[in-house]
């Protein structure tokens, strides 16, 4: 009964094995030291610049609005596509749908061009 399932079984044995293996000889091996360079935060080579705390404009949270308001109308579209292909009996209804859509897209995009998030200083 259990015969099936011992390759399987095997896989895992090894593979935790190993897992457990390569964490003690690194651990045994290992010559870690703590020097104030190692435990300084790394900000892209530079030394860091202010708090990391600061506060972000609005604008910043406006471009990501921007951003995923038409990544999720990309991500929406194309099975929408595949759909409307694939079911030609309910072409009216999908493309009622898809202009609802539309419209609730273009009502975030009026919002953010009138929040001026389109306008880079």
């Amino acid at each position: 009964m259990l015969q099936p399932y011992l390759p399987v079984l095997l896989l895992v044995a090894f593979v935790v094995a190993n897992a457990i293996l390569m964490l003690a000889v690194s651990h045994i091996f290992s010559t870690y030291r703590r020097t104030p360079t190692k435990i300084a935060p790394y900000e892209s080579g530079m030394p860091v610049l202010g708090d990391a705390r600061e506060r972000f404009s609005v604008k910043f949270y406006l471009v990501a609005m921007l951003f995923i308001i038409f990544d999720i109308e990309t991500v929406f579209m194309i099975p929408w596509a595949v759909a409307f292909r694939q079911l030609g009996d309910m072409a009216g209804l999908l493309i009622i749908e898809m202009f609802v859509f539309i419209v609730i897209l273009a009502v975030g995009y009026v919002y953010i061009w009138k929040r001026g998030a389109f306008q880079w200083d």
